[in-house]
């Protein structure tokens, strides 16, 4: 298909019909301090030479001792991962139609949604979904479909990633499912009960994270038999890695752990390193009861005619993804890579390396709370967290503390105050297993 650049008359009727002057403005909200005008290429360079400018201008980047979570997490990840990953069989591979000839990328793909369910303690899973905000909004266009008779109606506490939120707000208002926000208790930092028992009757389903945005620890059992209680679908949203240490979502409740309805989450802890802003992958697993209303695609496990192992697309065929208002999702590719790289992380990784990446996390947070309390740094929160903490501020800012925190070459944490102003001024921390004492010291003393 040919490109066919737009004239300039065609240009200024597009911006005149969204009502700005110039295509610039379409870019406002990136800072001024980090755009470029020009790259300043030299005209005619060698392969070689521009290899070496390219290296250059890249160690003029920063190293940050980062210590920023809010959704996307700084993990090790093995070497053989992404080695594998990047080979032309998996780097170049389109969506599996023709079974025949896909078996390698169909059996990666079977492997995650084995793996996935059983982190999760969940019955089926599809091919994965573009991040864990998209998993959250094609989670409650299930809840829709499973609940044709209640309010189209969703219970979201503010607890929940306020990234994850605007994805929400966003694409359920096309649909005209309504957003309830639930407040969080001011003390605990958790999903007040008290809201969901009073707005469970207008509602067809309520969205559980945990841990939540502060790193806070739901109470999710109480939350999933309320969900019970009014007959509503229950949602979970988790970090997958949180969940080698915690109750997985399948066993959620105080009656014989009846579990959640649908799991969703975001996999980039899995194997996926931070880059700018993405790629990133999202999981979505449900009841087996409800797998027909699964997005997208699902990969099953059967025998050919000579009782051969083998795998193929199974209950959807790609036609009913292009059936419009008849699909259950308008989804139409998986993230196959992103995918790939974390079905294999998971792989060499094992549950032994998984739980200790886990573990480590948490660790180092409680050692950092003990270290910032010496400094009369104290949480915001009472509850117990995973690998996250909010912390209330005494002197600085937030933007200040990590203003300071980036000339000492330390990326302090995310500031909480746009998102959340009636918590002051309080910065979320984020401790992994790649830091050490040595790094937790480093933090502590620029506060």
């Amino acid at each position: 298909m040919p490109f066919i650049p737009c004239q300039p008359k065609e240009i200024s009727e597009m911006l005149n019909s969204i009502g700005i002057e110039n295509i610039n403005q379409l870019f406002d909200e990136i800072p001024n301090e980090i755009k470029s005008s020009t790259i300043n290429l030299p005209q005619g360079l060698s392969e070689m030479a521009i290899g070496k400018l390219m290296r250059e201008r890249a160690n003029q980047d920063p190293q940050l001792l980062n210590f920023a979570g809010g959704g996307a997490y700084e993990h090790h990840i093995p070497a053989a991962v992404w080695q594998i990953a990047t080979r032309g069989e998996f780097y170049s591979s389109y969506t599996p139609y023709q079974a025949e000839a896909s078996q390698g990328t169909l059996q990666v793909i079977y492997e995650f949604q084995s793996m996935i369910c059983e982190l999760l303690a969940m019955d089926c899973s599809n091919a994965s979904l573009y991040d864990g905000a998209t998993a959250a909004v094609e989670a409650v266009l299930m809840m829709a479909r499973i609940n044709p008779n209640k309010p189209k109606t969703i219970l979201v506490p503010r607890s929940l990633s306020p990234r994850v939120r605007e994805v929400l707000k966003s694409i359920l208002s096309l649909q005209n499912i309504e957003i309830i926000e639930l407040s969080f208790e001011a003390k605990s930092g958790k999903t007040s009960l008290a809201e969901v028992e009073k707005f469970a009757k207008q509602a067809a389903g309520i969205i559980i994270p945990q841990p939540n945005y502060f790193g806070v620890l739901e109470d999710v059992d109480e939350l999933t038999d309320l969900a019970k209680k009014f007959k509503i679908t229950a949602i979970a949203y988790v970090n997958p890695l949180a969940m080698m240490l915690l109750k997985p979502p399948g066993n959620w409740g105080t009656r014989e752990q009846i579990g959640v309805d649908i799991s969703v989450g975001e996999a980039q802890p899995l194997g996926i390193p931070l880059s700018s802003g993405g790629p990133y992958l999202g999981f979505i697993t449900c009841k087996q009861e409800y797998i027909r209303n699964l997005p997208g695609r699902i990969i099953g496990k059967t025998t050919d005619k000579n009782n051969r192992e083998c795998f193929a697309l199974t209950l959807q065929t790609r036609e009913q993804h292009i059936r419009r208002a008849k699909a259950t999702s308008n989804i139409c590719s998986n993230q196959g890579l992103m995918l790939t790289a974390s079905t294999i992380h998971m792989a060499i990784m094992g549950s032994a390396g998984l739980y200790s990446q886990a573990s480590n996390s948490h660790y180092n947070m409680q050692t950092l709370i003990q270290l910032l309390q010496l400094k009369d740094i104290l949480p915001v929160f009472t509850s117990p967290v995973f690998h996250e903490q909010a912390f209330k501020l005494k002197r600085d800012s937030a933007t200040d503390l990590i203003k300071k925190g980036i000339e000492k070459k330390i990326l302090a944490g995310v500031d909480l105050s746009e998102d959340y102003p009636e918590l002051g001024q309080s910065i979320l921390i984020c401790t992994t297993e790649t830091k050490n004492f040595d790094d937790l010291q480093l933090l502590t003393k620029i506060f």
